[in-house]
Order: structure tokens, then sequence, then C-alpha cells
């Protein structure tokens, strides 16, 4: 097979040119595909970069040249009036040709993408302002007329990353037989992400793809409840609206592409529907869920890697005294390392610093070698204050390390800590170098993270045997005390287990290093190579039914598997608390409705125990007046606004009051009520008669209710 890769960026071959960590997985995806046997092309831009190639590489300047007028339409909302509604920039694109690895490079050369030579990206800051934040779009447009132009009607898989820095290219290849494209989802960007629907219809337009867009999403009624969840995400990260006259990246890409990428298992799981998260409930009220759906037959995991030099063969000797002692800690107690950029509600770093402050304060007796990479350094005083509180067992890094070094570091930790949030690492890299190093991980349990293998419980559990290290619930909130709680307490438990029993820290540190040792970029380069060549083969791949019953899409499953697959169905069905379903499995099960109840219950899924009690109602009437008696009970709004409630299992229970003024981005204002002997209370603003609560459950798991209404 010919596989052109391409993306915003492809330094990855040379560490002088990368900026991001997706152009590392870029080169070492494609070197592994090479490896193979197969033809491998880049399209990246030169980013004004092609005299410092020259100088370090050979380069080869493909003849002619690609001479067009880009078309921007602009909104007006944005870009007001100093700039017109239409511009034109006329361009004169050239390629340049690297050969490296059996991999050809080719560099893309125009007045557009020579801009930022020092940081590629455009900064957020020029949108509205200056128009290389249109870089992107130039780039998609350039690589799209330079695949057409150098391959013709060669057929190659068109291997694209990060749906924001490729949306054109899918429909604008799609009615090209001989063009196969495959998206791969990098990161867990707001899968609403929108763009103005005027600029992608004129490109689509301008690349000869004219009427591909996806219709308008339709109007639709908004409760005070559905504005309530849609801007608290705003405070996650997970979602934004945007007008009308937008439209979605993911739908642009999902519904042209012929295959959806992602890096792991959970990674694929997590942007299929949202589960436990507070955009769950919302996510699946929305237009783009039923994008999902409608594509997710296409949905494969290529997987990511751990860099060759950390998982294949030995790691090189390490004196783990020497290099505990040059950092003015004690390498007679047990060492935990944090590895990862400075992005404090990314990375989860205000919660790890006050968890370590906490810790050692406490009496934990531990050393911290704490790296928050940043250019900058770290302006938050907290960091420094906590290190000059345990000046001898905290040691904080913010500069550039060579990989060596870091290698090091992570040979002489006993834990890692990966605190991370908001769902945003997708495969996370540096937990499984630590990892690869022999440090068993504390780690959040975000699904783009589970296949590290931390667990809750990773002595005792169920998941003890095969288990990595020790996991702490997801966090979707800001400065979550939660979340630090969570970290102090499992470092506590580290250190226990360090101490009173060795051979179990042994084992899972063992556990840790096979476990990171699986993640090669062979073994990643394999897995994309056989999705790609299904598509090459002209299959259309299926979604397996497995899949159908582990998202709860019951509805959707073929007949037959009703009777094939009747008891996995029944099973998932009570683990959902769906009686539809699992009666439809067991027709004769109406005696296990309460068993549905109190798992719907303890899940806090209060419509499934509405539904529960309906069923109940015509079949099991004696359970049915209990059951709604204990739902209705559950929370009330007084008439003086004093909110009473008594959920199940929950850690937190967050007031949420929306800004009904401005239902699109108004800023919603949220309190923690107050619980006492398992009943909250708190007061809603003056005037208030209902209540939009948030509920975070002992398991990590957040859910909406509302009360009052």
């Amino acid at each position: 097979m010919h596989i052109i890769e391409t993306y915003f960026e492809c330094g990855g071959f040379d560490h002088r040119f990368i900026q991001g960590g997706t152009s590392v997985y870029l080169w070492q995806l494609s070197r592994g595909l090479a490896e193979l046997g197969h033809r491998v092309s880049i399209v990246t831009p030169a980013h004004g970069r092609l005299d410092d190639l020259r100088k370090l590489h050979e380069v080869e300047d493909l003849p002619g040249a690609d001479e067009y007028e880009l078309p921007l339409v602009l909104d007006p909302r944005v870009w007001g009036e100093r700039f017109p509604a239409e511009v034109g920039i006329a361009l004169r694109t050239t390629a340049h040709r690297v050969r490296l690895a059996g991999v050809d490079l080719y560099f893309l050369s125009d007045e557009m993408l020579d801009r930022l030579p020092d940081r590629f990206y455009p900064p957020y800051e020029s949108k509205g302002n200056d128009l290389v934040f249109f870089k992107p779009l130039a780039y998609q447009v350039a690589a799209t007329r330079f695949i057409r132009s150098r391959f013709g009607d060669e057929r190659a898989v068109v291997h694209a990353h990060e749906p924001f820095y490729h949306y054109l290219m899918p429909a604008a290849f799609a009615a090209d037989p001989g063009k196969h494209v495959v998206s791969t989802v990098q990161s867990n960007m707001p899968i609403n992400k929108s763009v103005y629907r005027p600029e992608v219809d004129r490109l689509l337009d301008f690349l000869g793809a004219p009427g591909t867009l996806p219709p308008p999403d339709p109007d639709a009624a908004r409760s005070p409840h559905t504005v309530a969840m849609s801007q608290y995400q705003q405070l996650t990260h997970l979602h934004y609206e945007y007008p009308r006259d937008h439209v979605r990246v993911y739908d642009l890409v999902a519904e042209h592409a012929d295959l959806i990428d992602f890096l792991s298992p959970g990674h694929r799981d997590y942007y299929t529907d949202f589960a436990d998260t507070p955009f769950a409930q919302l996510f699946a009220t929305l237009p783009v869920a039923g994008t999902v759906r409608r594509n997710a037959h296409k949905n494969f995991v290529g997987g990511c890697a751990v860099g060759d030099d950390w998982v294949t063969g030995d790691l090189p000797a390490v004196d783990r005294e020497k290099v505990l002692t040059g950092l003015g800690l004690d390498p007679a107690l047990p060492t935990f390392f944090h590895n990862a950029r400075y992005a404090v509600n990314h990375k989860g770093q205000v919660e790890l610093i006050r968890a370590v402050d906490r810790a050692l304060s406490g009496g934990v007796k531990a050393n911290f070698l704490l790296r928050c990479l940043s250019d900058a350094g770290i302006a938050d005083p907290l960091f420094h204050e906590v290190v000059a509180r345990h000046p001898d067992r905290v040691h904080l890094q913010w500069h550039r390390v060579p990989d060596r070094q870091l290698q090091e570091y992570a040979q002489s930790a006993d834990f890692c800590l990966f605190p991370s949030k908001f769902e945003m690492d997708t495969f996370l890299i540096a937990q499984g170098e630590a990892m690869a190093a022999g440090a068993v991980p504390i780690a959040t349990a975000q699904l783009g993270m589970a296949h590290f293998g931390h667990v809750a419980d990773p002595v005792t559990g169920p998941d003890a045997e095969t288990a990595t290290g020790f996991a702490v619930n997801r966090c979707f909130a800001e400065d979550d005390p939660l979340l630090v709680q969570g970290l102090t307490e499992q470092i506590g438990r580290a250190v226990a287990l360090w101490h009173d029993a060795p051979d179990e820290y042994r084992r899972l540190s063992r556990n840790a290093v096979t476990r990171a040792r699986q993640f090669t970029w062979k073994r990643a380069a394999e897995a994309h190579a056989a999705a790609f060549a299904g598509i090459w083969r002209g299959e259309t791949p299926q979604l397996p039914v497995r899949d159908l019953v582990r998202y709860g899409w019951f509805e959707a499953l073929p007949e037959p598997a009703w009777t094939a697959h009747r008891d996995e169905i029944a099973d998932a069905a009570r683990l959902r608390g769906d009686a539809d379903a699992f009666l439809r499995c067991r027709p004769d099960g109406a005696d296990e409705l309460p068993d549905l109840f109190e798992r719907a219950w303890a899940r806090a899924d209060f419509a499934a125990c509405d539904r529960i009690a309906q069923i109940a109602t015509d079949k099991r009437p004696e359970w049915a007046g209990a059951w709604r008696e204990r739902l209705a009970g559950r929370g009330t709004v007084d008439p003086g606004g004093r909110i009473t409630y008594r959920p199940p299992h929950a850690e937190r229970v967050e007031l949420v009051v929306p800004d009904l003024t401005a239902p699109a981005r108004g800023k919603v204002t949220v309190t923690a009520l107050t619980a006492t002997g398992g009943v909250f209370t708190g007061r809603l603003p003056d005037g208030g008669h209902r209540a939009d609560l948030l509920l975070t459950l002992g398991d990590g798991r957040t859910v909406w209710d509302e009360v009052g209404a």
C-alpha cells in the first residue's frame, strides 16, 4: 500500500523541529509502516525552516509550483469591519523532499505556511486580528492540492491526524475512488467544536467538493435544565455552544472519512458516549450523538506507543543514590516521579502539589521529583511554597533535560504520579515511559489511560493479579478537593506498601514494566496496516454486536442477536438498569425488577428508575408505589428556596445556577451543598423554585438531577 501521512507538523525525525507530541507519533508510525514494507509519504508544512533543513539534511527541491488564490470567507462577528467579508490570498506553493529511513517527507512552502517559524501554530489571540490564524486552513488546502497533483490517479491511503487540522480533506477526497481517507482523533478536543459554515463551504467548493456540508442542526427548544448542563461544560472543557451558521468539525470528518482511528480502546469508548462524565446526559440529546452512532462502525484502535529506547532491550544501569542525592533528596525513602508539561487543568498539577503538601505535612516520609515542563517557569506561587515547606522532600523542575536524564529520573523512582483531568490524555506516553522503568503508577482512572492497568485496589481488588498500580477517580473540576483527597490517600497506601509489603510492591513494578513493554511502534504500525488493508480490499467495516451491547445501543441490535447473544444482552441490560432490554431477553424475569431498580438507583440513573417503576405498574404494582415515592422523595425545594437532597452514594452535590439571560455561553454559578448525615442542603437564589444539581458519586461517576420542577 501507499500510505500518505499528513499533519500540520512532522519534525519527529529531528528533535530540533518538534513542537508537539503528535509530531513524534507521526514519524515513529511512518517509520514502522515503512519497515513493514509499505510505501510511506509524509506531507507537512515547512514552517519557514527550509534553510535549517538544508543545513542538517539533504533536501531535494521539486520542480514547478502551485499558484492560486486562497479564498477566505470571514465571520464578521469575529473579524469585524477592519477586514472584508472575503479575502483572497495569492500563494505560490513549492514542495521539497527529504528521504529518511525509507520515508519520503514532502515539505510545502509558501507565504502562509512559512509564517511563525518559531512556534508553527498560530496563537489564539491572532483570531480576529491577523490572517495567520488561517495558517492551518492554508495547510489543508495546500496539502490536498499537492496530493492530487503529485500522486494523481495513484491509489493511496491518506492518513490525516487531529480533525481540527484536516477537516476539509475527507470531503475533498470523497469523490476520488483512489484515495481512502483515515482520520485519527489525536486529542479529546470538544466533539462539538465548530467552524464558520460559509468559510468551509467556500473552501470545499474551491477544492471541487461543493455541496458536501451536512445540513444545519434543527432548531430545538431548550429547557432551563439543558441550559444549566450546557453552560456548565465550559468549566469541564468538554463542550461549547456555537451559532447555527457553524458546522461541526467532527461531522465533516466522520461522515466522509473511510475510517476513524483512536489511540487506545478507552479513548475510542470515551469519545463514543462520554459515559459517567458531566457531559454524558447533554451529549445524548445533541445532534452530534447521532453522527457518532451513524459512523461508529468506522472506529478502530490503531494505538500509540512508548519510545523504543524505553521498551525494547534493557535500560542502562543507573546509580539511584547519586541521582537522588544530586537532587537534594534522600535515596533511603520511596520516591514519586511526575513528568509532564506545565498544564495545571490538563495534568491535575494543582491537586498534585496540594496532595504532596498534605501527605508530607501529615507525616508521610517520601521524596517527590516533580517535573512540570515550562519554558516560562512556574508562575503559581503555591508550587514554590510547598517546595519551601519541604525542601528536602520535594524537588521541582521545569526546564528541558536530555532523554537519558529523564530515564535516570524514572529509574530512580519507585512510583509515578499522573493525575490527569478532563479526559484530555488519550494515551499518555510519559506514564508508559515511567512504568517501563519500573515505577508503579498512581493515576486517574481516565478511560484514555486505562490500558496502563492501574486500578483502585491493586492488592486485594478483583484485578489485582494483573494490576500495575493505584487509580484515583476521574476528575472534571478545577482545583478539585476530591482529587486531592484521593491522591493523598493513594500516596499513603503506596508508601505503606513499599515499607510493609515489598514483595507486593515488586510484583506491581514487574507488572508495570511488562504492561509498558507491550506498547511498541511495531505493534501500532501492524494495527494500522491491518485496518488500512481492509479498506484497501474494499471491505465495509461493521460494528460488532459486542460493541452495540457494551454501549447499550440495544435498539440497534440486529434481530438475530437477541437470540444468539441473549445472555450477554441480559447481563448488560441488568448492569444498566435497562428493564425493556432485560425483559426482552428474560420475558419471565419480572421478579428481577427490584435488582434492576437498585442497580439504577446506585448509579443515580433516575430516568431508568422511573422506567422500571412504569413497567412494574403493570407487572408488579405492589412495588411501583414504593419506588415512585422513593424517587419523588430524593429531593425537594421548599417555598423559601431551601433544597433538601438525599442522593444515593454521593460524595458531593453541587447546585448549578445558569445564566438564562445568555443561554448560549452564559456563566454558571456553582455552589456545593452542605452534607450532614447523608443529607445535602442548600438554598436557591431569591425567587428560585427549582434546582439543577450535579452529583459526584463515590466511584467518580457524575450525574445530573433536577428537583423542584
